[in-house]
């Protein structure tokens, strides 16, 4: 993997400095890695988040939310808050199997970071989040090197060890094969730190596609461990959220605790 080449000027839509489609890494092979950042206007360098779109690891795109929420939704009011934006590309399932998007999310957080000048940000404040197969890439992300102030995640998997793989249409391309390893290795469950960030866990009751028990057995984990977790049950909603009254408010909870962790 090889860094992109450093951000070009931005455009500037109602005061708020846009850099769009930012080659962020190359992989030979591969389409370049391309990254969005809007930044806010402010008296200093705003803290980041960086948001990993959902999809089922096969498909999405950093541009797309939810068809349940707004286009733009979440990423107006993060802005709105005078936080700073990134929004993720990274390799598909059916490009290059596990660990390749978490290389390349955590690619994005460094590229981010050393350019951090260029972008107006500050590279000392950065949280993560994301929805479904970028939840699960945010939180192996924020349990791991490149350190991050906290995560948001919703209705993410977080523990693929004992599921079956062979008959699998989505974890084993994903995980490129069925050997149990693979499932470990990839199973956010499986390596929570001692120093994992504050964790604001999202999740509908109904979901369907992903079992709540999956982000109450995180939460569960991060408490056993000491670590700071906050799991918000939503009441019968599917995956997406799908069926809930009042989706708005749980993008403004989610804003409210990046704001209230990355401003201190």
């Amino acid at each position: 993997m090889i860094e992109g080449p450093p951000p070009l000027a931005p455009s500037v839509r109602d005061g708020v400095a846009r850099f769009d489609e930012v080659t962020y890494a190359v992989v030979p092979g591969f389409r370049p890695l391309v990254l969005d950042v809007w930044v806010p206007p402010a008296p200093s360098p705003p803290p980041v988040v960086v948001w990993v779109h959902g999809g089922a690891w096969r498909e999405g795109d950093r541009r797309w939310l939810p068809p349940t929420m707004g286009p733009e939704s979440l990423y107006t009011k993060i802005v709105a808050a005078g936080l700073a934006l990134v929004t993720v590309d990274y390799r598909l399932s059916g490009e290059a199997p596990f660990p390749a998007p978490l290389h390349d999310v955590q690619a994005a957080i460094r590229y981010v970071r050393r350019h951090a000048a260029s972008f107006g940000v500050s590279p000392a404040r950065l949280g993560i989040g994301g929805e479904s197969a970028g939840a699960h890439l945010a939180a192996l992300a924020a349990f791991g090197p490149d350190a991050v102030d906290c995560a948001v995640l919703w209705y993410g998997m977080f523990d693929l060890r004992g599921i079956p793989l062979a008959g699998d249409d989505v974890l084993r391309p994903l995980l490129g094969g069925t050997e149990p390893e693979r499932a470990d290795r990839a199973s956010p469950l499986a390596h929570v730190p001692s120093d994992a960030p504050p964790v604001l866990l999202l999740h509908g009751d109904a979901d369907t596609v992903v079992p709540y028990s999956q982000s109450e057995r995180l939460h569960e984990a991060l408490s056993s461990a000491g670590r700071s977790s906050e799991l918000v049950r939503v009441p019968e909603a599917e995956h997406c959220f799908d069926g809930y009254p009042d989706i708005d408010a749980l993008l403004d909870r989610s804003v409210a605790f990046w704001r209230e962790h990355l401003t201190r």
